[in-house]
C-alpha cells in the first residue's frame, strides 16, 4: 500500500509535494517563488515537520548528483538556505542535520563549482544565529575539507584561485560558528589549529609570491579583490582577535612549525609579516604570551643552523617592539636573558666550529661568519626592545647585563689565545656592544640611578683591560649615559674651534643630584679617564671617546669644582706626554698634546674667564707657528704629521698651571686647588689590570707596608725586587706548600690512627698553652685608665697609672 501511495501523487504527504512544486520542469527556470513561499509558510506553521522537509531535501538533491543534475541541485540548495534563514524553532537542529550532511555531499564532489556551492551555503548557515543549542553537531569533516581546498592544486589558475579562496570562506565560517560556542566541538584544539593555521598561512605566502610575479599593475586593484592573501589574512586576524587567554599557545604553535617545515626564517620577510599579523590582531594584554611561545622557540633552536636562528630573533624583535606598546609582564628579563645565553652558546659555536664542542665525523660545521650576523641580530634586538621600555624597567635591564659581563681575573689573562680566554674576551665584547645598545638614547635626569655604584664600579673596572676594543666601549658607554641633551655627536671630531658657539650646544645648569653624584664619583671617574690615557694601544677612535667624555662631563655634570679638577686632570696629561715616564709612542704623545688643547680650548670658552680664554689662544696660535704636530688639526687625521724628537719642547709650547691657577683665582676659583698637581689613587682595581706586574705590585705591597707600619724607623730598608729574589720567593714559597701540605697529611693521619688517650693529652696540653697566651695578652691590654693628674712613681722607680676618683679632680675655673 505504501509503495503504491508512492507512485500517485496525491496520495504523498503534503511536505514532498511542496517540495516537488518547487522544482521547475526546465532547471534553467530557477526555483519556483510562489511555491517556495508556500513551502515557508508550511515549514513555518508545523515545525515539527522541518525535519522531514529537509531529509526529502537531501534524498533529492543527492539523487540529482548522481544523475549529474546539477540545475537541479543548485534549486535544492537554494531552497535549504531559505528555510534556513526563515525557520529558527527549536526543532531546526534536525534540520541542520540534514543540511549540513548535502552540504558535505557538494564538498566531496570534484565539480568545483559543486565546492564552491556548498561552500557559500555553509558560510550563508554560518552566519545565521541559532536560538537553541546543538550538543552533538560536528565541524570535524568541514575543517578538513576546507583546509585540503585551501591547499588546491587545480591545472587552471582562475578555478584554483576560486578553490582556494572558498576554503578560506568555509574556514571562516567554521571559526565562527565555533569559537563563541562553549557546547560546540572546541576549534582551539591542537588538531583543528594543525590544519587552519598553515592552511591561511600557505595562500598568504604563496599568493603574495604569485603577486610579486604578476606582470599587469594595471589589473592590480580587480586581483587584489580576488586575492586569497587578503581573505586569509582578514580570516586569520579574525581568528586570534577571538582567542583567549588559554588558546594563544595552540594558535601560535603551528606558525611556529608552518615557518620550520618551509625554511621561512631565513628569508624572514614572511615571518616578520605574520608576527606583525599576530602582534596586532590579539589582545594587548596576551602579547607577553606571544613572546614566551618565540623564546622557547629560539631555545628548541639552539642547534640550527645561525640563519635561521637570526631569523627568529629578527621576528622577535619586531613582535617584542609591537609589545612594549601594551603589556609585556615578567618576559622583560626573561627574554633578555634567553638573548644573552644564546649569545653566549653563538661565542661556543664560533670559537669551537661545531654545536657539540668537539669537531668529528658527522659534525654539521659552524660557519663563522654566520654567527657574527646571528650575534650582531640578537645585538640589535636587545637595543631595539630596551629602547621601547621605560626608565625603571631600562636601568633593570642595565644592571642585568652588566651582571652577565665576565670580570677580569688577576690570574686569567684575556689575551693569549687559550679557548677559555677567548671566550671570556668574547663574551665581554659582546654583551658590552648589548649594554652600549640599551644606553644609547637613555634618558636619566638623575645620574645616581643612571649610574648606581654597583654598576659603575664594575664597568670601570672593565676599564683596565688591556684590550683596546674593550676599552672603546667602555667609553662610548658612558658618553651614552652622561650625554642627556643630545651634544654628543658634537664632539665627534677633535678640534680647537675659536668661537665653539657655532656647535650650539645646549647646557643645563648641574642639578643637586648630579652635584652629589660627582662628589661621590668623581675622583673615580678622573682616574680611570687618565689611566686610559696612558695606554699604549690607542688609537684615534680612543682619543676622540676621551675627548668626548671630558666635554660632556663638563657641559652636563660640571660645577666650579669640577671644572677645577678636570682642568687639573688635563695638565696631568699634559704632563705624561711631556715626562714619557710610559715610553709611549710618539703618535700617543702627539695626540696627548692634541687632546689638552682641544680641552682647554672648549672648557676657557665654556668659563668665559677672558684672561683663561687668551692664555689657551695664545697657547694655541704658538703651536700652529712652531708646532703644529702638538693640535688635533694635525694629529687626528688621516695622514698624521707627527714630529720625532719631542723632548726639547718650549714652556712657551706647553699649558701652564701655574698661570692657568694665576687667571682663574682671580675670577673666583680655588686657585690653592689649581695648583695641586693633580694624582690618581692606587686602588684595588689596578689588581685586575695587565698593566701592573707582578714586581711593581709587590715592590707597592712592601711601601705601603712600610709607609703604615709604627715602628718604621726601626726597620732596615725594604730590599730591592730584582729578578732573582723574585725567582727564589716563587721556589720558596713552592717548597714552603709542600711542608704545609705534608705537616697536614701527617696531623689528619695522627687523628685517625693515635690511641684516644694520646689525643686528649695533647688537646690538653694545646689548650693550656692557650690559656697562658690568653692571660699574657689580658695583662697587657687590661690597665687601669690613665690619671688626669699625672704618674706616681712605684717600686724599683718605675713610673705607674693612677686613678683619681672624679670628685676629687680640681678642674680650672672656666669663667675666672
Amino acid at each position: 500500500m505504501y509503495g503504491v501511495c508512492g507512485c500517485c501523487g496525491a496520495l504523498r504527504p503534503r511536505y514532498k509535494r511542496l517540495v516537488d512544486n518547487i522544482f521547475p520542469e526546465d532547471p534553467e527556470d530557477g526555483l519556483v517563488k510562489t511555491n517556495m513561499e508556500k513551502l515557508t509558510f508550511y515549514a513555518l506553521s508545523a515545525p515539527e515537520k522541518l525535519d522531514r522537509i529537509g531529509a526529502y531535501l537531501s534524498e533529492r538533491l543527492i539523487r540529482d548528483v548522481g544523475r549529474h543534475r546539477y540545475g537541479y541541485v543548485c534549486i535544492a540548495m537554494e531552497a535549504l538556505d531559505q528555510l534556513l534563514m526563515a525557520c529558527h524553532c527549536q526543532s531546526i537542529n534536525l534540520f541542520v542535520e540534514s543540511f549540513l550532511k548535502m552540504v558535505a555531499k557538494l564538498l566531496e564532489s570534484e565539480k568545483p563549482n559543486l565546492q564552491i556551492l556548498g561552500t557559500n551555503s555553509f558560510v550563508k548557515f554560518a552566519n545565521i544565529e541559532e536560538d537553541t543549542p546543538s550538543y552533538h553537531r560536528s565541524y570535524d569533516f568541514f575543517v578538513s575539507r576546507f583546509s585540503e581546498m585551501c591547499h588546491s592544486s587545480h591545472d587552471d589558475l582562475e578555478i584554483k584561485t576560486k578553490i582556494r579562496m572558498s576554503g578560506i570562506k568555509g574556514l571562516q565560517g567554521v571559526v565562527r560558528k565555533t569559537v563563541n560556542d562553549e557546547l560546540q566541538a572546541n576549534i582551539w584544539d591542537p588538531q583543528h589549529m594543525d590544519k587552519i593555521v598553515p592552511s591561511l598561512l600557505f595562500n598568504l605566502q604563496h599568493v603574495e609570491e604569485a603577486e610579486s610575479r604578476s606582470p599587469s599593475p594595471l589589473q592590480a586593484p580587480e586581483k587584489e579583490k580576488e586575492s586569497p592573501a587578503e581573505l586569509a589574512e582578514r580570516c586569520l586576524r579574525e581568528l586570534l582577535g577571538r582567542a583567549a587567554f588559554g588558546n594563544i599557545k595552540n594558535a601560535i604553535k603551528p606558525v611556529l612549525i608552518h615557518l620550520d617545515n618551509h625554511s621561512l626564517w631565513e628569508p624572514k620577510v614572511f615571518a616578520i609579516r605574520c608576527f606583525k599579523i599576530i602582534m596586532y590582531s590579539i589582545q594587548p594584554q596576551h602579547s607577553h604570551l606571544v613572546i614566551q611561545q618565540l623564546l622557547g622557540h629560539l631555545d628548541a633552536n639552539s642547534r640550527s643552523a645561525a640563519t635561521v636562528r637570526a631569523g627568529i630573533v629578527e621576528v622577535l624583535s619586531e613582535a617584542a617592539v609591537i609589545a612594549a606598546t601594551g603589556s609585556v609582564g615578567p618576559t622583560v628579563l626573561e627574554m633578555f636573558n634567553t638573548l644573552l645565553r644564546q649569545l653566549r652558546l653563538s661565542i661556543d659555536y664560533a670559537l669551537t666550529g661545531s654545536y657539540d664542542g668537539a669537531v668529528s665525523l658527522g659534525t654539521k660545521i659552524i660557519k663563522e661568519h654566520e654567527e657574527r650576523m646571528f650575534q650582531e641580530a640578537v645585538i640589535k634586538t636587545v637595543g631595539s626592545f630596551a629602547s621601547t621600555l621605560p626608565t625603571y624597567q631600562r636601568s633593570e635591564v642595565i644592571l642585568f647585563i652588566m651582571s652577565k659581563v665576565p670580570r677580569p681575573s688577576l690570574h686569567q689573562a684575556v689575551d693569549t689565545g687559550r679557548t677559555g680566554e677567548n671566550r671570556n674576551r668574547l663574551t665581554q665584547i659582546m654583551l658590552l656592544k648589548s649594554l652600549l645598545q640599551v644606553s644609547t638614547g637613555f634618558q636619566c635626569n638623575n645620574m645616581m640611578s643612571a649610574l648606581p655604584s654597583n654598576f659603575l664600579d664594575r664597568l670601570l673596572s672593565t676599564a683596565l683591560m688591556e684590550d683596546a676594543e674593550i676599552r672603546l666601549f667602555v667609553l662610548e658607554i658612558l658618553i651614552s649615559f652622561i650625554d642627556r641633551h643630545g651634544n654628543r655627536h658634537k664632539f665627534s671630531t677633535i678640534s680647537t674651534l675659536s668661537d665653539i658657539s657655532v656647535l650650539k650646544l645646549k647646557v643645563d645648569k648641574c642639578s643637586r643630584q648630579d652635584t652629589v653624584f660627582m662628589k661621590k664619583h668623581s675622583q673615580q671617574l678622573y682616574r680611570h679617564i687618565y689611566l686610559s690615557c696612558k695606554e699604549e694601544t690607542n688609537v684615534q677612535k680612543h682619543y676622540e671617546a676621551l675627548y668626548g667624555l671630558l666635554a660632556l662631563i663638563s657641559i652636563e655634570l660640571a660645577n666650579e669644582e669640577v671644572v677645577v679638577d678636570l682642568i687639573r686632570l688635563v695638565l696631568a696629561v699634559q704632563d705624561v706626554a711631556q715626562v714619557n715616564e710610559e715610553n709611549l709612542p710618539v703618535y700617543n704623545r702627539c695626540a696627548l698634546y692634541a687632546l689638552g688643547a682641544a680641552y682647554l680650548n672648549l672648557i676657557s670658552q665654556l668659563t668665559t674667564v677672558p684672561a683663561f680664554c687668551q692664555h689657551i689662544h695664545e697657547v694655541i696660535e704658538t703651536r700652529k707657528k712652531e708646532a703644529p704636530y702638538m693640535l688635533p688639526e694635525d694629529v687626528f687625521v688621516e695622514r698624521p704629521r707627527l714630529s720625532q724628537n719631542l723632548d726639547g719642547v718650549v714652556i712657551e709650547l706647553l699649558f701652564r698651571q701655574s698661570k692657568i691657577s694665576e687667571v682663574l683665582g682671580g675670577s673666583g676659583y680655588n686657585s690653592d686647588r689649581l695648583c695641586l698637581p693633580y694624582i690618581p689613587q692606587l686602588t684595588d682595581e689596578d689588581r685586575l689590570s695587565k698593566r701592573r706586574s707582578i714586581g711593581e705590585t709587590i715592590s707597592l705591597q712592601v711601601e705601603v707596608e712600610s709607609r703604615n707600619s709604627p715602628e718604621k724607623e726601626e726597620r732596615v730598608p725594604a730590599e730591592e725586587i730584582t729578578y732573582e729574589t723574585l725567582k727564589k720567593a716563587i721556589v720558596d714559597s713552592v717548597a714552603v706548600e709542600e711542608q704545609e701540605r705534608e705537616r697536614r697529611r701527617q696531623v689528619v693521619e695522627k687523628f685517625q690512627k693515635a690511641p684516644f688517650e694520646e689525643i686528649a693529652a695533647h688537646c690538653g696540653a694545646r689548650a693550656s698553652l692557650l690559656q697562658s697566651k690568653l692571660n699574657q695578652i689580658f695583662e697587657i691590654t687590661i690597665r687601669p685608665p690613665p690619671s688626669p693628674s699625672g704618674t706616681i712613681t712605684a717600686a724599683y722607680g718605675q713610673p705607674q697609672n693612677h686613678s683619681i676618683p672624679v670628685y676629687e679632680m680640681k678642674f680650672p675655673d672656666l669663667w675666672g
